[in-house]
């Protein structure tokens, strides 16, 4: 007779770990494939525009302004006669730009002033999250505005105040993060067997704190975009001619009676934009829980 139990379980077929166990899950999850197939069209639009776009986005057009979708311009044209079709293909860009940039100067900054704060020491803690604290003071579009202001009006500017705005949020949750996991028995082992504070730091507490990262930057980028937009629909952000879709709307807003596309198009790009990022920022959150991890 075998050394084996009867009956005994079967070993487990191994299972997919790390980033190929988020990547499985996130594929089995309907809001996830919806959202990360409209973040996939875009971002490809982003990359081939130049290609695909059936007419120039900056071309004036007077004869054919304000026409409505039609064979020929697919969503119509706007006050100045140009393919909104081919605008909002180009604007797609702008999207991606605004994500990039906004997310990175915000999640960057953030990220290394968490760690500072949560493994610093005492003083280090106290000034960056007083720093943070002060600037948490101001109202977000009122710290944007005063940005803004000080840079002068542009699509970089609009990005650059949305990034300083959004540095606090990220600080605190690391630190928070920071703060739970650095006592934690496996850390403490880790002190145990003589390994230095900056190792610990960044090679054990650090990649626990990606994860709540990641879910907040993916519910960050649509914070990111509406206020950008926001910045663009008081004349403070992208300035025309750029085809970035708060500008859009704004160049449309005063033929909102008469011709509706105008400013629907834009409006539908912008909300299928931050839509999508919110249903694969739902399938992050579930997917990375800590109590959704296989055992």
């Amino acid at each position: 007779m075998s050394a084996t139990t009867i009956g005994a379980p079967a070993e487990d077929t191994p299972r997919p770990t790390g980033w190929r166990w988020i990547l499985a899950q996130l594929l089995r999850q309907r809001q996830a494939q919806l959202g990360g197939a409209v973040l996939l069209l875009i971002l490809l639009c982003a990359v081939l525009a130049p290609v695909i776009v059936p007419f120039n986005p900056l071309e004036v057009d007077a004869i054919h302004r304000l026409q409505p979708p039609s064979a020929t311009h697919w969503l119509g044209t706007d006050e100045l006669g140009r393919d909104l079709f081919s605008r909002i293909l180009f604007g797609a860009r702008y999207f991606v730009l605004i994500c990039a940039v906004s997310v990175s100067i915000s999640a960057g900054s953030g990220v290394v002033l968490g760690l500072l704060a949560g493994a610093g020491a005492y003083w280090t803690d106290m000034l960056i999250m007083r720093a943070m604290d002060i600037i948490l003071a101001f109202p977000f579009i009122l710290l944007i505005l005063a940005v803004v202001a000080i840079l002068g009006p542009s699509l970089w500017t609009a990005m650059i105040a949305v990034g300083i705005a959004g540095i606090p949020s990220y600080a605190r949750l690391v630190r928070g993060q920071v703060l739970a996991i650095k006592h934690e028995d496996y850390v403490e082992a880790m002190r145990a067997i003589g390994a230095g504070e900056k190792r610990i730091l960044f090679g054990t507490v650090f990649p626990n704190v990606i994860s709540p990262i990641v879910v907040y930057i993916s519910y960050a980028m649509p914070v990111a975009v509406l206020s950008a937009s926001a910045l663009s629909f008081l004349g403070l952000g992208a300035q025309p001619p750029l085809p970035e879709w708060g500008a859009m709307v704004v160049g449309g807003r005063a033929f909102l009676r008469t011709s509706w596309w105008v400013v629907a198009s834009p409006g539908l790009a912008i909300f299928l934009a931050i839509f999508s990022c919110n249903l694969l920022g739902n399938a992050l959150r579930d997917v990375l829980d800590p109590r959704s991890a296989p055992r």
